[in-house]
């Protein structure tokens, strides 16, 4: 992937950060200047040859891409119906796809000049990827993680400690990623001169959602040359989980302009589609302004921030990326949601059909699958985007299935 290349038919977002009606930069004054700057400096960074020649020397030698596209067989004839492939961002270094965007950023904020970075994390992915990334290039770096997550992803939170970086719990709110949020914007307020905030999802002020979504654009374009060579042709589906919606727009952006590919995010529909047990935006949520961008939020009539709740906790967050927002009016991405028990499933699934053990988050792309797949016919190809490995859920799980009775023997 060579930055250079993103076509100019794909003109979004605007000069202001507009995605339609979603995106923008609502933000306090303080931030605005750096803001501009990080926007100079990535269209600079992304017509430099020497920049995306760094780039993708990382993202091969040290990352580890390009990730495989890998034929589940087993799972494929249990359910019956489309050929299932896994893209397999679980293998990358760090454990998921979150070290493309960490890897471009710290390379940005070193032409920036900046030694100090500052990250948010619910699932601990991102921490893990921040923090493994500045120890390789030396820089400082302070992780902001809601309490409540610290907890279910005590192992990425000592990972991230071993790798040199201070993880800050939150305890405000919910303690959960949009309280970690909400505190890495106030670190960065004071700190801007000496510190970069590396935002961990496609959400956020301009130009973060666009920054994000191009460090993760490789996805696609790696599944659409493997497709090729396998079978001659693109996917008839491709499935992701949907937080902030980093991995998914990263595995879609490459067939928007390919209609016979279906697309398809999966929210987290929690305990089930009430206020304050799920995290499906499209299912309850409505337009406003949070944490920096327009997009779709749960939130109560007063416009206050509903309660979230996800067993994984990287979906379990109020808003949702506002280029997913557009591309959901414009009725090109279809978004449907998987309840913590329907993920549960997938997850079993994967582990025991095929050896491979999901991230929760991921988990939910496999449990619409499980649904998807036997409608289809077995000609058809449907692809789910592995976004990361389940290491770091194996205790949580533990702990859903103990209270269920289900714990394996």
């Amino acid at each position: 992937m060579n930055l250079e290349t993103i076509p100019d038919k794909h003109s979004l977002p605007d000069a202001g950060g507009h995605f339609g009606p979603y995106g923008g930069c609502y933000v306090p004054e303080t931030l605005m200047t750096c803001l501009k700057e990080l926007e100079e400096a990535y269209t600079k960074a992304k017509k430099d040859p020497e920049f995306n020649q760094e780039l993708q020397r990382e993202l091969k030698e040290y990352a580890g891409r390009p990730t495989g596209l890998y034929y589940a067989r087993n799972m494929s004839e249990q359910l019956g119906g489309a050929r299932i492939y896994l893209k397999r961002e679980d293998l990358l270094h760090t454990g998921a796809h979150k070290i493309n965007n960490v890897l471009g950023q710290v390379l940005l904020a070193k032409r920036l000049g900046k030694q100090r970075i500052i990250a948010e994390t619910g699932a601990g992915q991102h921490g893990v990827a921040t923090a493994t990334v500045c120890a390789k290039f030396g820089l400082d770096c302070v992780i902001y993680m809601g309490a409540v997550d610290m907890e279910r992803q005590s192992l990425n939170v000592f990972r991230m400690r071993l790798c040199g970086a201070e993880v800050i719990g939150v305890e405000t709110g919910q303690k959960t990623l949009k309280d970690a949020v909400n505190e890495a914007m106030r670190d960065w307020v004071s700190s801007s001169r000496n510190t970069h905030y590396i935002l961990g999802s496609a959400l956020g002020a301009h130009p973060f959602p666009m920054i994000v979504r191009d460090m993760h654009r490789v996805i696609g374009a790696e599944i659409r040359e493997q497709m090729q060579a396998l079978a001659g042709r693109n996917p008839d589906e491709i499935v992701a989980c949907v937080g902030g919606g980093s991995n998914a727009i990263g595995a879609f952006w490459e067939f928007l302009d390919h209609p016979e590919v279906r697309l398809v995010g999966v929210e987290a529909g929690g305990e089930g589609i009430e206020p304050g047990r799920h995290a499906a935006r499209f299912e309850g949520g409505k337009m406003g302004v949070f944490q920096g961008c327009r997009t779709y939020i749960l939130q109560n009539f007063d416009g206050q921030i509903d309660p979230t709740h996800s067993v994984s906790a990287g979906l379990d967050y109020a808003a949702i990326g506002p280029e997913h927002a557009f591309y959901r009016d414009q009725g090109r991405i279809d978004y449907a949601y998987a309840t913590d028990s329907d993920a549960l499933e997938g997850f079993k699934m994967l582990c025991r059909t095929e050896g491979i053990l999901p991230a929760l988050e991921s988990s939910h792309a496999i449990a619409y699958a499980l649904k998807r797949a036997p409608q289809m016919r077995k000609d058809q190809i449907l692809v789910i985007n592995l976004s990361g490995r389940g290491d770091k859920d194996v205790q949580q799980v533990q702990r859903v299935l103990d209270k269920m009775g289900e714990t394996p023997a």
